[in-house]
């Protein structure tokens, strides 16, 4: 933005000083400074005791962390252990590949700075705008029990920041308290993976839970749209997605309330 400041000449002037002068300023604007926004993954990798291998289902990570990338959002990574989170080895079989997913594999950089997530202990809610817990059935036996996950959310939740979950990361709901002492979700519309999901994976009676149930245990207003469709809600803060093609639902829905 420029300014113009005229200044007029009076008195008694030199014969070639008899002209105005004009000078510019220009006023410089702060760049403003990128939305910081938290991922934390699971890093539990054991599907009960079946000897099956789970952990974080890639989609649900990647696509919405292209999402916010290549929006100018500054992404930092955290898992309870730190290190490298597991990756469920299903959400990588050629029948789940997306567009994202095909882009993680070949993104050196992204794959790089997975290896290495900060140890959730170690972070603050204060260095960040908001929070997203990407799904996978790991989270239902670390995530939902562990008291620093449970204490960031509601430190986000307290300080006005959004948290954002899609498909089984709900589970981190499931310990979480508001200001009065009830569950979080307590009177909030929410979403995640349906029973009936769960039934058709055939793991109804290997999860600890399940996240459909449990968000109704806490007095959520539970909806869910059909099997495997796309599907999100939003009450204030609190924004879930019901699976994996949920999850670029909840990160448009992440990516308003930071702008």
């Amino acid at each position: 933005m420029f300014t113009i400041a005229l200044f007029a000449s009076c008195g008694n002037k030199k014969k070639n000083d008899d002209t105005s002068v004009a000078t510019a300023t220009t006023e410089t604007k702060e760049t403003p400074t990128a939305k910081k926004v938290l991922f934390v993954l699971t890093s539990h990798s054991e599907l009960g005791d079946t000897g099956v291998k789970t952990g974080f289902w890639v989609e649900e990570f990647a696509t919405p962390y292209y999402q916010l990338k290549d929006k100018g959002i500054d992404i930092t990574l955290a898992s309870p252990k730190g290190g490298q989170p597991p990756i469920d080895p299903k959400s990588e079989l050629a029948d789940f590949q997306t567009e994202s997913t095909k882009r993680f594999n070949q993104d050196k950089e992204t794959q790089e700075a997975l290896s290495k997530t900060l140890k959730l202990e170690t972070v603050n809610q204060a260095d960040y705008d908001a929070v997203f817990y990407p799904g996978g059935h790991g989270p239902l036996w670390d995530l939902s029990e562990d008291k620093t996950s449970i204490a960031l959310i509601e430190a986000f939740y307290a300080n006005n920041k959004p948290v954002a979950a899609v498909c089984h990361a709900p589970a981190v709901f499931k310990n979480t308290k508001n200001e009065n002492g009830d569950p979080l979700v307590k009177g909030k519309k929410v979403t995640g993976f349906t029973n009936t999901e769960e039934a058709a994976v055939a793991l109804t009676d290997v999860v600890p839970f399940l996240v459909e149930e449990m968000l109704k245990e806490n007095g959520g207003i539970y909806s869910k749209g059909d099997d495997w469709a796309a599907y999100a809600v939003e009450d204030g803060l609190l924004i879930t997605g019901q699976n994996p093609a949920s999850a670029e639902l909840v990160a448009e829905m992440l990516l308003k309330q930071l702008n």
